[in-house]
């Protein structure tokens, strides 16, 4: 796979972000690392338009707050958020905020070079309004549980505090959860919180 943009590339974990870069340039995409968000916005005025894949967890500025301040400075770059377990609640706020997806650890080459090809918005869609239709149509097929379900989800909730909300077992929400899933198809939950944000 040849990508024209560019990946930059921010974790303050040496490591992490060596091997990402790695496994991006075996699939033959140019990567710049930067081991801060701070790193990646001074550098900014001269680089190269390109992806920002920046982890959501790092000191001084987080992932989070770099997302902010390319929005306030009007920085139009796409960003795909790196979440580990447990960061569902910042992955989702991201996703408000803008950004194009984002991507639970550990995850497969697979992935993110799915959440790439989307950032170049490579994938082949419905026009707006017949995409919006289509998902009002699958939202209107939920149950009315399977929707307090999904709302939970998409507000960043764990099992077990929706669970707690809905008076029900995590299990039953493990349940209701794979069913939304499966009548939104969606193929992971940032497609799903992706679907639900599109047509609020």
């Amino acid at each position: 796979m040849s990508l024209e943009m560019p990946v930059h590339l921010i974790d303050d974990d040496e490591s992490a972000r060596d091997s990402l870069a790695f496994m991006l340039e075996a699939s033959d995409i140019k990567v710049a690392t930067y081991a801060s968000a701070g790193a990646f916005l001074e550098a900014l005025p001269g680089l190269e338009p390109g992806c920002i894949v920046t982890d959501v967890r790092m000191p001084e500025i987080s992932g989070i707050e770099l997302v902010h301040r390319l929005n306030a400075a009007r920085v139009a770059l796409p960003v795909i958020v790196i979440t580990g377990h447990g960061d569902i609640p910042l992955a989702i706020e991201a996703m408000r905020a803008g950004v194009v997806d984002f991507i639970e650890k550990p995850f497969s080459e697979e992935r993110i070079l799915e959440a790439l090809a989307l950032a170049r918005g490579k994938f082949a869609a419905l026009p707006a309004d017949d995409a919006g239709a289509e998902i009002q149509d699958r939202l209107a097929s939920l149950s009315e549980r399977e929707r307090e379900v999904l709302d939970g989800v998409v507000a960043g909730h764990p099992n077990k505090i929706i669970a707690r909300d809905l008076g029900i077992s995590p299990r039953t929400v493990e349940i209701y959860r794979a069913k939304v899933m499966i009548k939104m198809q969606a193929d992971n939950l940032a497609a799903l919180v992706r679907m639900v944000l599109s047509v609020k």
